[in-house]
């Protein structure tokens, strides 16, 4: 995570104390969804910093429909919103909606708020088009001394933007997420180390790398993790890092003499 600068930390803290009671008290009341879109542009303005005249745009038209918000800086559209009314709860075919809003504009990024809890995805552009979730904020529970709430909240400011924050923080959740650690515990060089230690500890044992690979893909990992099409997906990824390493070796070897 990179380091708040200080008056970013300031606004950041100064809107989360501001917005909370006003939240609590729309909630209560139980405002309509277009009075929690004002309430949720005032929150992308006052907490995390964009220009809600030039940078956040309502009613943002993608092929005859209509996204609630849009965040666009510099000509380049970063993030699309979805509003729901404060007191909706936040379903999945609310995500599915706008991340098809994303799909029809290439945008990677999806946010779906009530103003209460925001929930920000991750587009993938597969077949078929697919999310993950990489955020959640409960405002009411934030709060302004927690650094690692803070850090939350910066991720989707202004500044963040400008670091490459958010993707940031996504590779470094899929550096570590369970596909691909998965992947890698299946992966031969992970499976050879397995099978020279069950030797060391039963030498008189024979056991092939595919017994080994068999039963921890059906009765050690959980079947969602070494099965479906992400744990496919994070093979290959493991795949195409074990070959780039190859030839890297390869090449700093240089060619084979003979001699």
């Amino acid at each position: 995570m990179p380091r708040i600068p200080q008056k970013v930390a300031r606004r950041l803290s100064f809107g989360l104390k501001q917005f909370q009671p006003i939240l609590e008290s729309a909630k209560s009341r139980d405002l309509n969804e277009s009075d929690t879109v004002i309430i949720v542009t005032d929150i992308l303005s006052e907490i995390f910093g964009y220009d809600k005249y030039n940078e956040v745009t309502s009613e943002y038209e993608i092929k005859g429909t209509y996204c609630d918000l849009a965040i666009k800086l510099n000509g380049k559209l970063h993030y699309l919103i979805e509003v729901k009314a404060i007191g909706s709860d936040l379903k999945e075919n609310h995500v599915k909606q706008a991340v098809d809003y994303a799909a029809n504009e290439g945008v990677d990024w999806v946010l779906l708020t009530n103003g209460i809890n925001w929930r920000v995805s991750r587009v993938s552009f597969t077949k078929p088009v697919s999310h993950e979730q990489v955020i959640e904020l409960d405002f009411p529970s934030l709060n302004h001394r927690n650094s690692a709430d803070m850090q939350s909240l910066f991720l989707l400011s202004r500044e963040a933007i400008k670091k490459s924050a958010l993707p940031n923080y996504h590779e470094q959740l899929q550096a570590t997420n369970r596909f691909l650690l998965g992947a890698l515990i299946l992966a031969d060089p992970v499976i050879n180390t397995i099978r020279r230690e069950v030797k060391r500890i039963s030498p008189g044992i024979q056991v092939g790398t595919d017994e080994i690979r068999k039963t921890l893909q059906e009765e050690v990992l959980k079947r969602e993790v070494a099965q479906g099409d992400r744990a496919e997906e994070a093979s290959k990824q493991v795949k195409k890092a074990q070959t780039k390493a190859l030839r890297k070796k390869s090449k700093e070897a240089g060619p084979y003499t003979g001699q």
